[in-house]
């Protein structure tokens, strides 16, 4: 059914019924999102329609503000990446009242009405890494949690995963915690600093790859040994893995996330949206080298 509403679909762009979708990202100063947006953009070439990307540059009011100007611009569907998972939900609401459906990427939103939400499952990747770490230190040691952009869905998810699976893991103590906004800068800012106050550390859990890679610059500076954890699989990253630098990475399918939820788009254009919000999970992998262990 999926695959014969986006044959209708690209009939319909071919007859001259272009359809316009907007994409506001939370960030592209990020290769996650950057990922995100070219396999939206691939989506949306294969289909015909026209994507309107914004960056919100991790700022909630820039987001509302390109969320205002996509609905003036009059897009069909609005997919949103939302910098804070609650502080957007005005701009939803707004669209939601112009009849504009709204889809969620990888971040959810707590508020207004969705069409579709699309993501991976945070929660269980976020215990797939703490799983990880306990197997890794023998279920002794003292480990470090890097923490997103406060209010992100895929911060509180990926650390509610984590927190099971160390609380599962008794002989292992979460002995710092703060946020560092997936930044890499703030992650090489912050675990220096962690590094100073913790004599002790034997394992970094980041919740995404550019804090990951940042808390590692630190920890080699400092001449230290510990294991480091990070999310998304970015090239960055999986080389760093292979190099054996990094211990792991949680794989999500940036491309895929965003390439769903344009042809998400594509079925609302053909069928409307429907009654419920449609989940829709991408599959996750620990990434990991066997040369490492």
């Amino acid at each position: 059914m999926r695959k014969l509403a986006l044959v209708i679909v690209a009939a319909l762009v071919s007859a001259g019924f272009a359809q316009t979708i907007g994409l506001s990202l939370s960030t592209l100063n990020n290769p996650f999102f950057v990922e995100v947006r070219d396999g939206a953009q691939q989506a949306a070439d294969e289909l015909g329609f026209e994507l309107i990307v914004t960056d919100a540059q991790d700022s909630v009011s820039n987001q509302i503000s390109n969320i205002e100007d996509l609905l003036q611009r009059g897009v069909d569907v609005l997919i949103v990446n939302a910098t804070d998972s609650d502080a957007v939900v005005p701009a939803v609401m707004e669209a939601n009242s112009r009849g504009v459906p709204v889809i969620a990427v990888d971040r959810g939103i707590n508020g207004g009405t969705l069409a579709y939400f699309i993501a991976s499952d945070n929660l269980a990747g976020g215990r797939m890494a703490g799983e990880f770490i306990c197997e890794r230190l023998g279920g002794q040691g003292a480990v470090v949690e890097l923490e997103g952009i406060p209010g992100a869905s895929a911060a509180r998810e990926r650390g509610q995963g984590f927190n099971e699976a160390m609380a599962a893991c008794e002989g292992v103590q979460v002995v710092a915690r703060q946020t560092a906004n997936f930044n890499r800068a703030e992650g090489l800012s912050v675990m220096e600093n962690i590094l100073v106050a913790q004599p002790e550390i034997d394992a970094v859990f980041a919740h995404n790859d550019e804090m990951a890679l940042g808390a590692l610059q630190a920890i080699q500076a400092s001449g230290r040994d510990i294991l480091v954890v990070g999310f998304d699989a970015t090239d960055d990253a999986v080389a760093a893995v292979e190099a054996c630098t990094m211990a792991a990475t949680v794989a999500q399918q940036p491309a895929l996330l965003g390439a769903e939820a344009v042809r998400a788009a594509g079925t609302i254009v053909n069928e409307g949206a429907p009654a419920e919000v449609q989940n829709v999970a991408v599959e996750l992998q620990l990434v990991t080298s066997e040369a490492c262990q």
